[in-house]
């Protein structure tokens, strides 16, 4: 199946503090000013879009990439390609870096994080229009504000399916930009917290949010697993327990990754979701959203001991 991937295409700086940040946090203050200590940096490629593709890849498809990096970005094209993500439609800026991404986390798995947008301040300029063939599926994750605005309405115009992903954006983006992208999109997909600021922000309610979709809502919630309403009905569904918990950076991406992979099966909701959370749990296991690798067939082998037989395992022997 064809599929495009928005979003953003970053260098992340990741780093580890050895305490817990609610501890330093004082209730009743109107300021913050903190500084904390690291243990360790790491430097990895990342970003949501790159993210999400490299995990498709991994997953047997071939994603291609819609995006803006910087003149520093050829070491980490070549890298993608070599994944097996097509990054024809991903244009290189002339005289700015790729976008940063710092992020520091706690013993909680909490995380405080700020980002650098760089060339992604040009992934407006691309557009839908000028791809050379027509994708079935697109994901619109976090961009610059004009590209998401702007990516939800070429979608509605060129018949593509698309599944809204504002995520970190909806914290910078107006309600009416945030309402725009949700009419008429396929599937919305937040985390837990994510989904409490949309509501917040948009006025909406549980039941108006999920009529304002086509297809399906989905809220990952970490540890406790993601909840997808579809079809009039409501599935809780688990993670995959990772074999060691590194660094949870680019963990919903995975899950999204998986998400798309069972809709390019054309497999239930439920398998869907689990997918997501295998995927999820091979990147937690790794620093960086990118350091995990896996063949398909080991990814086969391990869904099964996690989750039984099903149509996913079904689907793979055919």
């Amino acid at each position: 199946m064809e599929i495009v991937v928005t979003g953003s295409i970053a260098v992340d700086y990741i780093m580890s503090f050895p305490g817990r940040f609610r501890d330093y946090i004082l209730a009743n203050e109107d300021k913050i000013s903190l500084s904390f200590l690291v243990d360790e940096m790491h430097r990895v490629r990342g970003g949501t879009a790159a993210n999400i593709a490299y995990s498709l890849a991994l997953l047997g498809e071939r994603p291609r990439i819609m995006a803006t990096a910087g003149e520093d970005f050829a070491d980490y094209r070549r890298f993608l390609e070599a994944s097996g993500v097509d990054t024809s439609a991903l244009k290189s800026i002339d005289g700015v870096y790729t976008a940063s991404f710092f992020v520091s986390t706690d013993i909680e798995q909490n995380q405080i994080a700020t980002f650098y947008a760089g060339a992604m301040a040009y992934a407006g300029d691309l557009s839908f229009h000028d791809l050379a063939d027509r994708p079935e599926w697109a994901i619109i994750s976090p961009n610059d504000p004009r590209a998401m605005l702007r990516y939800p309405r070429e979608c509605r115009e060129l018949g593509i399916h698309y599944i809204y992903d504002p995520s970190q954006q909806i914290a910078r983006m107006e309600a009416e930009a945030l309402l725009d992208g949700l009419h008429g999109a396929d599937i919305l997909i937040v985390n837990d917290y994510e989904y409490e600021l949309l509501k917040k922000k948009t006025g909406l309610d549980d039941e108006t949010l999920r009529a304002e979709v086509r297809q399906a809502l989905i809220v990952t919630r970490g540890p406790d697993g993601s909840t997808i309403w579809a079809e009039g009905r409501r599935w809780d569904l688990p993670v995959a327990v990772p074999k060691a918990e590194v660094d949870p950076t680019g963990v919903g991406d995975a899950y999204r990754a998986g998400l798309l992979k069972g809709l390019a099966l054309g497999l239930p909701w439920p398998v869907c979701g689990r997918i997501g959370a295998l995927a999820a749990a091979y990147v937690i296991e790794k620093p960086g959203p990118q350091s995990h690798h896996y063949t398909l067939d080991e990814f086969v082998r391990r869904y099964r001991e996690t989750f039984g037989e099903d149509a996913f395992t079904e689907a793979m022997q055919a």
